[in-house]
């Protein structure tokens, strides 16, 4: 091998490049972060070729002082960081000092600045990472970067780039990412010549959904539930997705921790637990969501892009976001909002509904329940003997005191080959799959029984030995408390080896080797699992699939209308184990659309 030597400036700056800059999208998250911390309120940004000819930045920030120009595209300096302390704490998007000579080290850059009161401006320009000296030019208060021919002095890097579409879709990308964020700043997007986005400011709070429409279209917003919780010195707020809004790609998932985006295994761990439920498999859920906590706790500094961060606390910050949003899912039942594919419910006057059916209904002493035994008879076979939920009882008092009360999914009107039941609300039409709400009903009511009655646990005959490796071995030694709260009796038996001796009831007959290697590495990795709760789930799906009302069964109007009661009732009922929509609202307004009404 060769002697040991420095490498020169240049190299260095090409190898951080190499680190900081992935492609055209890379330079341009870089630059804009910088204006977000100049305190810019409108930021431009003029594309051509897809990054690759020209990435051009301007802000109305605070700018840059003169004498600070050569400092500015200098390696490792900042205005932002000066002492550790301000490393365990960096407010700021960006800090680490190596962007802007990074990306000079690649491209032909020139950066002008002006500061608010200052008389002119001034310009220092890098070919190649080599600087000029700064020299006087026009332009208002702000700043400027302009990054010509990226990757022309690396050919090898430039062949890695892929189609202008491709590299622009990435950095239309990112501006929407920002943009969702910092929703008080006006963003200007522009690609060879032509507007692409132009967003305009708007103030915080209900206003923040008007952002999101812009950014994601108006049926985001549409079909998401708004999340706001805080504890434990966290806050989480934004937006999630509801599951029959599910996407068959992950392009819609935007996190952000103290306003920067990030993509964190762990965020997408406790995202998909909480979502575990209600998906069909391979479905992926949309959100955009706003976690803040102090700086303290998250490290930003362990990844050269910052795409990346450190939790101090990971598993308080997993199951804070988990529990949020799982209870924000559960709290989505049926006719609390607009699902499907049909138009999200008018905002027109309620209206009253006909008295003649419940009245006739009344004359007839019928109540709720009244012919519900036969069609709902599944709920004593899987839970035995015993009085009938409490929204199936056979009592007038669960009627509406009088038509004017119209109920979320309002009164059945008739069944549709059947399968679907009919019903009207105060906005229009109400489309159910019985199968399908029926199938959640009761899949939540041995959720329920199941939990109630804790895991109860059976000795196995002949004790399973598992080879598993040493970290893994280590797990079970220091989390049997753990797996015993979870039904199973696990013994270390070797430095490489565990013993099985106890197993939850419920599991009997299911792949018991590969369960607990399962759940012995979620223990290993994040110090907790579901994988029993999974399991156990997925058996009480299918027992619920078996025991809920078939297609084509009859169903009376009383029976209809206690399905309709229990799905308000009855938690993540707006779909149904599978992922499947149980409902439809159809409004009058599209009603009258479909029939051409008043044209």
């Amino acid at each position: 091998m060769s002697r040991i030597r420095s490498l020169p400036p240049e190299l260095v700056n090409q190898i951080a490049a190499g680190e900081v800059i992935e492609r055209p999208a890379s330079v341009v998250k870089e630059l804009v972060e910088n204006c977000l911390d100049a305190g810019a309120r409108r930021i431009e940004i003029e594309i051509e070729q897809g990054g690759t000819r020209l990435i051009r930045v301007r802000d109305d920030g605070s700018g840059i002082e003169a004498d600070q120009l050569p400092l500015a595209v200098s390696a490792h300096a900042t205005s932002k960081i000066a002492s550790f302390d301000d490393l365990e704490r960096v407010a700021t998007l960006g800090f680490r000092g190596e962007a802007l000579p990074s990306i000079a080290s690649v491209s032909r850059f020139a950066l002008t600045s002006r500061r608010h009161d200052a008389d002119a401006a001034w310009r220092i320009e890098v070919d190649g990472g080599k600087p000029r000296a700064a020299v006087p030019a026009q332009h208002p208060a702000g700043t400027c970067v302009d990054v010509r021919d990226l990757f022309y002095n690396l050919p090898a890097r430039r062949k890695f780039l892929r189609a202008e579409r491709t590299e622009f879709t990435h950095i239309d990308e990112l501006v929407k990412s920002i943009a969702l964020a910092r929703t008080g700043i006006e963003f200007r997007l522009v690609h060879n010549g032509k507007p692409v986005r132009m967003l305009k400011p708007v103030a915080h709070g209900d206003d923040h959904a008007r952002r999101v429409a812009d950014v994601l279209g108006e049926e985001f917003p549409a079909n998401s539930l708004r999340v706001e919780h805080v504890a434990a010195g966290l806050r989480l707020s934004g937006w999630v997705g509801l599951p029959t809004a599910s996407r068959a790609q992950s392009d819609q998932q935007y996190f952000h921790v103290n306003g920067r985006l990030v993509r964190d295994r762990l965020v997408a761990h406790a995202v998909r637990q909480a979502y575990a439920d209600v998906l069909f498999h391979g479905r992926h859920p949309a959100f955009v969501l706003f976690l803040e906590l102090d700086p303290v706790l998250v490290d930003v500094n362990v990844h050269p892009a910052k795409h990346e961060v450190r939790f101090r606390e990971g598993r308080l910050v997993h199951d804070f976001l988990y529990r949020t949003l799982n209870d924000a899912l559960a709290g989505a039942r049926a006719g609390a909002a607009s699902t499907g594919t049909a138009a999200p419910v008018s905002n027109e006057p309620a209206r009253a509904l006909p008295p003649a059916p419940w009245a006739i209904q009344r004359q007839a002493g019928l109540g709720l329940g009244v012919g519900v035994g036969d069609a709902m008879g599944s709920y004593a076979a899987l839970f035995g003997a015993g009085a009938p939920p409490a929204a199936t009882r056979t009592d007038a008092s669960a009627l509406p005191a009088d038509a004017g009360e119209v109920p979320p999914l309002g009164f059945a009107l008739a069944q549709l080959h059947g399968i679907y039941v009919l019903a009207e609300n105060a906005h229009g039409l109400v489309l159910v799959d019985m199968h399908a709400a029926h199938e959640r009903i009761t899949y939540e009511k041995l959720k329920a029984a199941q939990a109630g009655e804790g895991i109860r646990s059976q000795l196995l005959l002949v004790p399973l030995a598992i080879a598993v490796s040493e970290r893994e071995a280590q797990a079970v030694e220091e989390q049997a408390g753990g797996f015993a709260a979870l039904g199973f009796e696990i013994a270390r038996s070797g430095p490489q080896g565990v013993l099985v001796r106890r197993i939850p009831a419920v599991l009997d007959g299911a792949d018991v080797v590969g369960l607990v290697r399962d759940v012995i590495a979620d223990l290993a990795v994040h110090g907790q699992t579901r994988r029993i709760e999974e399991s156990t789930n997925e058996l009480l799906a299918t027992m619920a699939c078996h025991g809920s009302v078939r297609a084509n069964r009859r169903l009376g109007t009383a029976e209809m209308n206690a399905l309709l009661r229990e799905m308000e009732a009855t938690e993540r009922s707006g779909q149904c184990n599978h992922g499947r929509p149980t409902w439809v609202q159809l409004a009058i307004a599209d009603l009258d659309r479909m029939f051409l009404r008043g044209r």
